[in-house]
């Protein structure tokens, strides 16, 4: 079990890569966090009309995405065995239900990017088709937009991104299908196979010996540089952090659907990767507006960069990097290889997510193994950040001391938790097999 620890005993043991927990103390009731935030449902609303607006032209575009109505969307799955094994592992039973949400299924490509990513793609195209007239309102049919005539005007025009893979393969895969051409600058986390998925569909992959930060920096610079180039920035973009907003919000009608309920004696726990930020972030700010106060969000980070967590746990956001405290190097949660989180989301996440915990790369590696064995699912490394969330939160004194500052103890028979599944459909069949052995015989951190 964790113990309590004083702020210097937190810090070195973040430093020597432990794996701990995290409670935020500034978190703050819905209704009081609302009144600070720059962001309201109606900005949530917009997201969500004009994802609306361009269902007919998914449907032509995606036919995968005509069961959906054309909407970006995916399941959640009941975990039976893994909730077994994790309860073994952690030597703990976990009270309530355990599902995974699905994201590695999302159409067009695969990642929680998904809906931040193709978002911000969306309403550029949008933009441009109006100023120049390829669009005369809103209120027409978007199937125009799969039209030859559409494509070969956005072909005029530059996508750009800085990205550690997933950002950039949701970038690419969607400004291609529109016609843009689209660079992508990656920074020396990016797996190869992503690399060679986005050569393979026409584009430009520029590659930094660098980190993530950097590679973004890089790439906003040659952005400028162009005039008809936009940038997709990952540190400051507020429609990628408007566009993962949806994916939380809908969870109410998603629950609604499958019979769950969620109010103050049924509370939801949900539990999201976290690497710069924007996506957690987003999903929580969608989620707080759909549950209120009865939706717990708890983000994970690996040991080697936990940068959400020192910005918060400091308050100095995005002015202090995990190199700064002699953290950093390569992870096997490439996803989540940022050294410095995000301005934006950070400021606003600090009266919103209850808290978060580390894992360490034998736990990620040990969790993608099982989970396939348990369940027959294949994540990525960093998208299985979220399963062991249940059993740090309750096998931790700060977890505890939570969840009784929020009367949610005798609440844990009738909760839900969600772990966020953030990719892994894509992965190559070699890649997977590659992954899938690595984790044999590995084992999770108890601490």
């Amino acid at each position: 079990m964790v113990q309590s620890i004083t702020e210097t005993e937190r810090l070195n043991r973040i430093k020597n890569e432990e794996e701990i927990v995290w409670i935020n103390p500034q978190l703050e009731k819905v209704e009081k966090a609302n009144q600070k935030s720059t962001y309201s449902l109606e900005d949530v609303q917009d997201v969500e009309d004009r994802f609306h607006r361009f269902a007919a032209y998914f449907e032509v575009a995606f036919p995968e995405t005509k069961q959906y109505k054309g909407l970006l969307e995916s399941e959640i799955t009941k975990l039976n065995n893994m909730h077994d094994w994790l309860e073994d592992q952690y030597d703990m039973k976990l009270p309530g239900d355990f599902y995974i949400k699905r994201d590695d299924l999302l159409p067009i490509s695969g990642t929680i990017k998904s809906r931040g990513a193709i978002y911000e793609v969306l309403k550029y195209a949008e933009t441009l088709a109006l100023e120049h007239g390829m669009l005369k309102n809103i209120h027409e049919s978007y199937e125009k937009f799969a039209s030859e005539e559409f494509r070969i005007f956005f072909s005029e025009f530059n996508l750009m991104v800085g990205t550690t893979g997933n950002l950039g393969i949701s970038v690419g895969a969607m400004g291609r299908a529109l016609g843009f051409q689209v660079t992508v600058h990656v920074s020396v986390d990016a797996k190869q196979w992503k690399k060679e998925y986005l050569r393979s569909r026409g584009v430009e992959v520029v590659e930094h010996v660098t980190n993530f930060s950097k590679a973004v920096e890089l790439g906003r610079a040659a952005s400028e540089a162009d005039p008809k180039s936009y940038f997709v920035d990952d540190e400051y973009s507020e429609e990628l952090f408007l566009g993962y907003t949806v994916g939380g919000l809908r969870m109410k009608r998603q629950l609604e659907e499958e019979n769950i309920k969620v109010d103050a004696d049924h509370p939801l726990f949900v539990y999201l990767p976290c690497g710069i930020g924007g996506s957690p972030s987003g999903i929580t700010f969608g989620l707080k507006h759909a549950f209120g106060d009865n939706v717990h969000c708890i983000f994970a980070e690996p040991t080697k960069m936990p940068s959400m967590l020192i910005g918060l746990d400091t308050e100095l956001y995005d002015g202090i990097s995990v190199e700064d405290i002699g953290l950093g190097g390569l992870t096997v949660a490439d996803g989540l290889a940022v050294p410095r989180t995000s301005a934006l989301v950070a400021k606003i996440m600090r009266n919103c997510f209850s808290g978060s915990y580390t894992l360490k790369d034998d736990t990620f590696k040990a969790l993608l193994t099982n989970l396939y064995q348990q369940e027959e699912i294949f994540l990525e490394p960093a998208a299985v950040a979220g399963l062991p969330g249940p059993f740090k939160l309750m096998g931790s004194e700060e977890g505890q001391a939570y969840l009784k500052e929020h009367n949610l103890v005798d609440k844990l028979e009738h909760a839900t938790h969600i772990a966020w599944g953030t990719g892994g459909s894509m992965v190559p069949d070699a890649d997977k097999e590659a992954f899938i052995l690595e984790g044999m015989g590995k084992s999770i951190d108890k601490a």
